[in-house]
Parts: structure tokens; sequence; C-alpha cells
């Protein structure tokens, strides 16, 4: 007993002691990681409004970048809030995977798209706020697989809801038409997206928005029509419309955040690190999709006959089919918005 004793508390201190080593470590990794600089020293696509300082430097190698991770610059919040997302939604579906046979049960194949699909959107963000400060070509490289996962989310939302919120009157009127429309707004969300980071050589800022929010506003009111039906008929006996409402408010507020940067705006200089409101969009994006899939959890659970009787046995593979539909229209358009980049960045560099 003595001896399981002292091996346990040698691990424990053991662990400890490499713990204490990660600074070290990380120091003798990256001996001359360049500072971060101001917003007057990086090309204009690069900055963000009302955020002047807190900038790290183009053209450094892979490895600084990565090991930016750890330096305080202004995209370091931007990048763990999501990272962290990341890893619990990973918690997440390990947990699922104990409850749920993703493997047998085709039913619960619209919950496992949600879940992949969030994945995909925060780990995608995690690499665009990490690496996208290259170079030009890889800002735009990695800004658009960005928004090629906030399309997979999309279209995550949209069949969840047909599928396991949906009532039997909705269904009967939008069946053959809801989960194609969502298909074709989820790829619009990316063109929109792409076309709108493509105008930053061209037009000003707001354009850029309008691209972004107007497309992604539609899909998003689509997608979640089903949704906003529960809640007006609001019962106490629905176990998950309370998380439903919870992910209607998380988003609503996400939005606001995204779309006006207040806090920098009214605040400047002192939000360049801390307290950015994209960094406040990004915790409450995060909550609003764990309030999402506990919702659509407890949908599969709870609502099983009513979808069983709504859905057909092929319908489930019908959107898996759509899902990787999307992915691939979003592949192509992103290869299409990508090629007139180049075509830019070669015309820019002729000029020189």
């Amino acid at each position: 007993m003595a001896t399981m004793v002292m091996e346990s508390i040698g691990r424990v201190f053991i662990s400890r002691q490499q713990i204490r080593q990660v600074p070290r470590l990380l120091t003798e990794a990256a001996p001359s990681m360049p500072g971060t600089v101001t917003d007057s020293e990086v090309p204009a696509y690069f900055r963000e409004r009302y955020v002047s300082t807190g900038y790290r430097p183009l053209d450094q190698s892979w490895r600084y970048y990565f090991l930016s991770l750890f330096q305080r610059h202004n995209e370091t919040l931007n990048v763990w809030t999501h990272l962290l997302a990341f890893l619990l939604l990973l918690v997440k579906l390990r947990q699922l995977t104990d409850a749920v046979d993703f493997v047998n049960d085709r039913h619960s194949w619209p919950l496992l798209i949600l879940v992949l699909s969030s994945l995909t959107y925060s780990g995608f963000s995690v690499l665009a706020h990490l690496l996208g400060g290259k170079s030009e070509m890889c800002h735009y490289l990695f800004y658009f697989l960005d928004y090629v996962g906030v399309a997979q989310y999309q279209y995550g939302s949209a069949v969840v809801h047909f599928y396991y919120a949906v009532d039997e009157t909705m269904h009967r009127s939008m069946q053959g038409l809801f989960m194609p429309t969502a298909t074709i707004l989820s790829c619009l969300s990316c063109l929109g997206c792409c076309y709108g980071k493509y105008c930053n050589h061209t037009q000003p800022c707001w354009v850029r928005k309008v691209c972004q929010v107007v497309p992604s506003a539609l899909a998003y009111m689509w997608d979640n029509s089903p949704v906003a039906k529960r809640l007006l008929l609001w019962s106490n006996d629905d176990l998950a419309v309370a998380y439903h409402f919870g992910q209607v408010a998380f988003f609503l507020s996400c939005s606001f955040f995204f779309t006006f940067p207040l806090l920098e705006h009214y605040l400047p200089g002192r939000c360049d690190f801390v307290g950015q409101s994209h960094q406040v969009f990004h915790v409450l994006l995060s909550c609003c999709t764990f309030c999402q899939i506990h919702a659509s959890y407890l949908d599969y659970v709870h609502r099983r006959q009513l979808y069983l009787r709504l859905h057909e046995s092929g319908d489930a593979a019908l959107f898996v089919g759509l899902y990787v539909f999307t992915l691939v229209g979003c592949a192509l358009i992103t290869a299409f918005m990508l090629r007139k980049v180049k075509h830019v960045l070669d015309f820019k560099m002729k000029l020189k």
C-alpha cells in the first residue's frame, strides 16, 4: 500500500515538474519571437476597426505563428475562445457517443452532423485567427475556410431543427423544400462572406459587413423557423424549449457584437488585447452552440415518436448526402474566390 502511495506521489511530482518547465521550453523553442506592431506597420486589409496595436508582423515562419498561440497579441483571445470551445465539443461528442448509437441509429445522424459541423466551424476559426496573419494569401485562404465552417454549421442547424424540432403542420407544408433551400442558403452564405472579404481591396468596410450579414441572416431565419414556432407555442412540459430559447438569445446577442464593434469604438486603445467585440462574439456563439446541441439531444430522446412518424427511413441518409453536397459546393466557391484573389495579388506584384 505504501509503495502505491509513493508511486502516486512520484507521478504527481513529475507532472508538476514538467508543467513548471513549460515556460522555459517555450522560451527555448522561440528565443527571438518578434514583438507585436501597430496598425500602421501592417497592410490595410489586416487592420481591424478601432484596434491600433497588437498586430503580429507578416512573413514570419510557420513556427512563429503556431507559437504565437502563447504570445500576447490582438488575436490571442480570438484563438483561445474557439480552441477551448473545440476541445469542449470533443468532450461533448465523447459523452454523446456513450448515450447515442450513431452507427446503427440513422435517426441520430442529424445530431451527429450538428456536432461535426460545430467542430468544423470552431476548428477553422482557430486556424484563421492563428495563421491568417502570415501573408495576404494566407489571410484569404484561412478566412475562406472559416466561412466554409460557418456554412457547414448553418446546415447542421437546419437539419437538426427540421428533423427533431419541427411540428407536424410545418413538416407537412415544408417537406421536400426545407432542406434543399437550407443547402442553397448555406452555400450563398459562404459565397457572400468570401466575396465580402475579397471586396477588402476595392470597397469600404460596410460593404463587407453587408455581404457577410445579409446571407447569414437569411439562412438563420430559415434554419431556425421550426424553433421559432416552438418558442411561440412555449410549453412547460417541453424539456428542450428552454435550451432552444437560450440558443436563440445567445445567437442574437453574438450577432449584435459581430455587426457592431461597440466596445473598441467607445474604448479606443483599451480593447486591443482584451475586450474586443469579436471576442465576445466568439464566447456567445460557443454558448449558443452548446445550448443548441443539448436542445437537439433532448429532442432526439423525447420526441422520438414524432420524428419517427414524420421522417421516412431514407431521410437521414438524404440529409447526410446534402451535407456532403454543401461541403463540396462551399469548397468550389472557396477555390473560385481564391483564384480571383490570386489574380489580384499577381496584378499588384506586377505593378511593383
